[in-house]
């Protein structure tokens, strides 16, 4: 396989997201003889700060550096990136609110495919990649073969890929602005204002080690007592899916997701949680998940370390009687 491959790193305060590595081993199982590309946009010392924690893992590092970058704007970066990047290469971007956002649109000015959250590949037959997809909310895995001839763009689900973190590179990094820029930079019709920081609330869940994180499986908010007791018994803390949140069961500052708070706890303990892609993004730091659904096909089971299929009714009680007994 001759095609390039290019991985679009998103970070922050000068560290590369965790999706950075995954893209690592995501794109090895497209070509295991690849050497992946960085490409990072920003500005000033917190992007030399992510170039230079982007290029311990990867081969070569292209910064596009601008203050007009300073905030990520897809109606900005996507031009600059199709004045960089060439025909017929595969573009990895993380499956997030700015990959969803800025990934068709670049698939349409390279004139490639575009394959958005993919969980798996499972190598190239004839030209084509194969991969993994899920529907559903997780329910059903498809498997669909993508066209890759002409390059393609391609969003990968956080979380989905092991982590690379043997930082073996020592990457060169090349300043690709002048490139980006030249013909001058997109307005578009979106313009920063300010970062709004979401209130904490009570408890900050993001401090967390360890996460008693409850779903819809609860069944009725009165049946939350036993969620705290629980956590009590355990020295944790409460969070929970957005069906709770949405019901009005728990503020919102508990909320682990996409839409939620982003949590590195090493201890994750979910309780009817179904497991949808968007909850499982909020999960970063591969911690130790432990999982309880009557549903033994719920998604959940496939990021567990330890899954239990019962109803979290009857199983919360029993647990927390017996930690309780442990302790004395």
């Amino acid at each position: 396989m001759a095609q390039q491959i290019f991985a679009y790193i998103i970070h922050k305060d000068g560290v590369a997201d965790d999706t950075a590595l995954e893209m690592i081993t995501a794109a090895g199982k497209i070509d295991t003889d690849a050497s992946v590309t960085a490409v990072i946009a920003g500005s000033g010392a917190e992007l030399d700060g992510a170039c230079k924690d982007v290029a311990s893992s990867y081969a070569e590092v292209w910064k596009i550096d601008n203050e007009a970058l300073a905030y990520i704007n897809a109606e900005v970066i996507r031009p600059m990136l199709a004045r960089i990047l060439p025909k017929e290469s595969i573009v990895l971007v993380p499956h997030e609110h700015f990959g969803m956002d800025l990934s068709p649109g670049l698939s349409v000015k390279l004139d490639a495919a575009y394959l958005p959250d993919a969980v798996d590949f499972e190598g190239i037959e004839d030209g084509k990649l194969k991969a993994v997809r899920e529907e559903f909310g997780g329910q059903v895995s498809t498997h669909v073969l993508c066209d890759i001839s002409q390059g393609a763009v391609i969003t990968i689900r956080p979380g989905s890929f092991k982590a690379d973190e043997s930082k073996s590179a020592s990457g060169n990094i090349v300043d690709k602005t002048a490139e980006a820029t030249d013909g001058g930079l997109a307005g578009g019709a979106r313009r920063f204002l300010e970062i709004a920081e979401a209130e904490v609330g009570d408890v900050d869940i993001t401090k967390s080690d360890v996460l008693v994180s409850v779903g819809r499986g609860i069944e009725d908010g009165d049946n939350l007592e036993i969620i705290f007791d629980l956590a009590k018994a355990m020295g944790a803390d409460v969070s929970c899916s957005r069906p709770i949140v949405d019901a009005k069961w728990l503020e919102k500052s508990r909320q682990v997701g996409t839409s939620g708070k982003t949590v590195k706890p090493k201890v994750y303990l979910a309780l009817g949680i179904s497991g949808s892609f968007q909850h499982l993004g909020g999960l970063k730091g591969a911690p130790f998940i432990v999982a309880v659904n009557k549903n033994a096909k719920a998604p959940i089971f496939q990021a567990a370390d330890v899954g239990i299929v019962d109803d979290i009714l009857d199983f919360i009680p029993e647990l927390a009687d017996r930690i309780n007994e442990i302790k004395g």
